[in-house]
């Protein structure tokens, strides 16, 4: 038996403790709902490059509607197993005032290709609004950091509930119903 000491102890506990503090810190935040105090007004979108399967938004513009900003692109398979649930939301409340925008931010350079993007909406089936975002203005303004990650902005144009990753559909889906139940501003 080979006895250590307590030196090599300590420099293994500083190790676990940073790598699990790494690990911790890494974690992409939970998202939730967000408190009409910590609300604050959702920045426009911005450098969009094309709009695809709509006329160019504005979000002032659609105040009085719900917005589902979802930034995504079309090799992340997290996307991909998300983007069932945000084209379902598309079709079944987009007659009762919620308005979905695919935001399409590119991880590698092929993906900023117009081309490419049109061939996956075709291939995928969207029939939402897809603004292209390469330069990664509208992703900035959102402060986001993740692929996918939905954003629900209020008829008063907040933003009041996120969600990074995949998962929490039933309670994203509870949120875009409570937030159309909600009366629309005046002069909306």
């Amino acid at each position: 038996m080979r006895l250590r000491s307590p030196l090599t102890f300590f420099a293994v506990a500083i190790a676990a403790s940073a790598a699990a503090l790494t690990l911790t810190f890494a974690a992409p935040p939970l998202g939730g709902d967000i408190s009409a105090a910590e609300a604050q007004a959702a920045p426009e979108f911005q450098n969009i490059d094309t709009w695809l399967n709509s006329q160019p938004l504005k979000l002032e513009e659609l105040r009085g509607k719900v917005v589902l900003v979802d930034f995504w692109t079309y090799t992340c398979i997290n996307c991909l197993n998300h983007l069932p649930y945000v084209k379902d939301w598309n079709e079944k409340y987009k007659d009762k005032g919620l308005v979905v925008v695919g935001v399409h931010t590119p991880e590698f350079a092929y993906e900023k290709s117009t081309k490419n993007v049109k061939d996956a909406i075709q291939r995928l089936q969207i029939k939402h609004a897809v603004a292209q975002d390469n330069s990664y203005g509208t992703w900035k303004a959102f402060k986001n950091q993740y692929w996918p990650a939905v954003y629900l902005i209020d008829k008063q144009g907040k933003i009041v509930y996120s969600h990074f990753g995949e998962g929490s559909y039933g309670t994203t889906e509870k949120k875009i119903q409570a937030l159309l139940a909600e009366p629309a501003p005046a002069g909306s």
